[in-house]
C-alpha cells in the first residue's frame, strides 16, 4: 500500500461544523442559484450537481466551510469569503481544501503550510473538521 500522509508538524487552529441537510436543502428551493452562485464555487457546484442528493454534498461543503473560517478564527466574512474556500477530492476520494489568493494569504499570515479536512453525512446531518497545521520539517 503506498500511502502517504501529511508530514508531522503543529497543530495552529481546529474548526467544526455541523449543519441541518434539510436546511440547506430548503435554501436552496427559495433561494436557488441566487445562493448556490453566492457560496459554492464552480468546482463544487459541478460535483454537487453530478451527485443522486446533491443537497447532502452541499450541506458537507457548506460544513467545511464554515469548519475551516473557524479554525482560522475568523468567521466568513472580510477576511474569508464563501468562495475562499473549495472542496475537491483527492486521489483516495478523500476531501482536500484549495484555498483562493485571499484564503493563501490568510494561511501565510498565520503561518500555516495546509489545511486539514474530514467530511461525513447521515440523511439528517452533514459534519466537518478542519485543522490548520504546519509542516515540521526534521
Amino acid at each position: 500500500m503506498n500511502l502517504q500522509l501529511p508530514p508531522g508538524g503543529i497543530l495552529l487552529g481546529l474548526g467544526s461544523d455541523l449543519t441541518d441537510i434539510d436546511r440547506i436543502r430548503s435554501v436552496i428551493e427559495r433561494q436557488g442559484d441566487r445562493f448556490l452562485q453566492r457560496v459554492f464555487t464552480d468546482e463544487e457546484l459541478a460535483y454537487c450537481l453530478g451527485m443522486k442528493h446533491p443537497h447532502k454534498h452541499f450541506a458537507a461543503r457548506f460544513a467545511a466551510k464554515e469548519a475551516v473560517s473557524k479554525a482560522f478564527t475568523t468567521g466568513i466574512g472580510a477576511e474569508l469569503g464563501w468562495k475562499s474556500i473549495s472542496v475537491y477530492h483527492g486521489l483516495r476520494h478523500e476531501p482536500l481544501i484549495r484555498l483562493d489568493a485571499q484564503g493563501e494569504a490568510l494561511l501565510k499570515h498565520v503561518g500555516g503550510s495546509q489545511v486539514l479536512l474530514t467530511l461525513s453525512h447521515t440523511d439528517t446531518t452533514a459534519m466537518a473538521v478542519a485543522a490548520i497545521v504546519r509542516a515540521v520539517t526534521p
